[in-house]
């Protein structure tokens, strides 16, 4: 089995994870039936969640723990479980791509769970947590242009039935977030940097991506820390060539927040 897809989700709030009216609960909710219907061997998850120093796997052998690295949220959150196994394989996979790659270190982290920038999508996405996952870390220290090349090294792993998904958000300024505009947005930069953002991955302009900062409009107002768009760097490299981008979700919740989502096809 050969995958010629990635994707970059937008994972949002973890409240997505008890909240019916967040709209991208119900794209995370439709994965299976109107996004992406084949059944992969294991999930290699780039989340913004997991930052680390230099690329770094987790390595779990048995069920995944599931972390709650999230905090004042309704005690009912912190119950959900989402146990898919480790992938203990698919990591050593992943270390020995990149090492080959020449990435002249990656780290193991054995025994760490999923934060929920995987386990929030994918209790949705895969809900009977069934198929094994691995994280792979981001380096908000560095720049596009490395997640790129992290990915363009992990695209030989699509051939071995992995779906490579990036999960961050395409807005991420939580000092600007606004409790009362449920499902709407209300500021010009968040607007303009996410038409930006869209208009230059379905043109195919992933240079310009990768050098996003000097680019974009309102790119530190969108993304004070990169944590969040990395993971989409690297979805882009691991779609291999030159991909043809789509957008497969598109909502915005609590004023700034964008819930866009992408595929990318391999050419």
């Amino acid at each position: 089995m050969a995958f010629n897809d990635t994707f970059y989700v937008s994972h949002g709030s973890p409240t997505l994870t008890i909240d019916d009216g967040i709209k991208a609960r119900h794209f995370f909710k439709s994965w299976k039936d109107k996004v992406f219907s084949q059944t992969p061997k294991a999930i290699l998850c780039v989340s913004a969640h997991f930052d680390t120093a230099y690329p770094t796997v987790n390595v779990v052998s048995g069920p995944n723990d599931t972390i709650y690295d999230f905090y004042g949220f309704p005690s009912s959150m912190y119950e959900l479980k989402y146990p898919a196994p480790g992938a203990p394989a698919l990591a050593k996979r992943v270390k020995e791509a990149l090492m080959g790659a020449g990435f002249e270190r990656v780290d193991e982290e054995k025994g760490r769970g999923l934060d929920h920038g995987a386990w929030v999508p994918l209790m949705f996405m895969y809900p009977e947590a069934d198929i094994p996952v691995c994280q792979l870390s981001v380096q908000s220290r560095l720049n596009g242009t490395h997640h790129y090349n992290v990915g363009k090294a992990l695209a030989p792993l699509k051939d071995e039935g992995v779906l490579i998904v990036g999960s961050g958000s395409a807005t991420h300024n939580l000092r600007t977030l606004d409790r009362h505009a449920r499902s709407s947005v209300n500021a010009s930069w968040a607007i303009e940097f996410d038409d930006w953002l869209k208009h230059a991955l379905l043109q195919g302009r992933y240079e310009d991506v990768n050098e996003y900062k000097k680019k974009a409009p309102n790119a530190e107002k969108a993304h004070p820390s990169p944590d969040h768009l990395f993971p989409l760097h690297v979805a882009i490299g691991a779609a291999g060539g030159h991909p043809k981008a789509k957008l497969v979700h598109h909502s915005w919740d609590l004023g700034t927040m964008s819930y866009a989502s992408y595929q990318f096809t391999a050419s």
